[in-house]
């Protein structure tokens, strides 16, 4: 049976400093819940806004898949593996720790906030060698259609801009004008993420930037662009919509 349960905004935890607002859809840092610590392959999902000339100085992780999705502005990454990249709107990164690696992610602009996505999924095993890609996938956007950001799903082999470790699971978006519509994938578990504009999502109502959706045993419901009156205010109608969905499939021992 299909289960659907919504996650509005403004339920998230959130981590406020001087130079980063944090939205955790899951117990993160300081933030725990039990019953809220992952939906199927996902541990972590936060929509940061890191300020100028700030960010995440150099730290460690270890033994998870790391995919990074930006909004506005840029982020520039360095790793002790001596990797060197730059992240803007239309660029996704995965990182696969494995073993262990040392990063810093920070937004180098003097005037522009820098706002993404990062998601954390657990990895095939533990140990793996540590991995870094990223990709522009810009021009595949403008198309209503999924665009397959980051997998290891052998369904997926070819098609996905990068690649994870876990081949359980896989990242998909959208940028959808006001009418348009997609499905979305059956999987055992599905994780629908709006992060701009508003869409009515079949069975389940509006959505607005920020909500969330989990839902078990998806049977490939159908989401519309738009459907903002009434929401929340600074969502035009017609605003487009930009969707991020993770699809992920059971492991053997779950």
């Amino acid at each position: 049976m299909t289960v659907v349960e919504v996650r509005r905004a403004e339920s998230r935890f959130v981590t406020r400093t001087d130079w980063l607002t944090s939205y955790h859809s899951f117990s993160f840092g300081d933030h725990y819940d039990p019953a809220n610590l992952g939906f199927g392959e996902l541990q972590a999902h936060n929509e940061d806004v890191v300020a100028p000339l700030s960010g995440y100085d150099t730290h460690s992780h270890r033994d998870m898949d790391i995919v990074t999705w930006v909004l506005e502005g840029s982020l520039v990454h360095r790793d002790s593996r001596g990797t060197v990249g730059e992240l803007r709107t239309g660029l996704v990164q995965a990182m696969s720790a494995g073993t262990g690696i040392r990063h810093s992610e920070r937004n180098e602009s003097r005037a522009e906030p820098a706002h993404f996505v990062q998601m954390w999924v657990a990895p095939a095993e533990p140990g793996l060698p540590p991995r870094y890609q990223q990709a522009d996938v810009g021009d595949s956007l403008v198309r209503p259609a999924w665009t397959i950001l980051a997998s290891g799903m052998s369904r997926y082999q070819g098609e996905a801009a990068v690649r994870i470790t876990n081949p359980h699971a896989a990242l998909l978006a959208s940028r959808l004008t006001a009418g348009a519509a997609v499905t979305l994938p059956e999987a055992r578990y599905v994780h629908l993420f709006v992060a701009r504009g508003a869409v009515v999502l079949e069975g389940a109502g509006r959505l607005k930037q920020g909500d969330a959706v989990r839902i078990t045993a998806g049977s490939g419901q159908r989401i519309t662009a738009g459907g903002a009156t009434g929401i929340t205010a600074g969502i035009a109608a017609d605003e487009p919509a930009e969707l991020l969905v993770w699809e992920m499939h059971a492991r053997p021992d779950r």
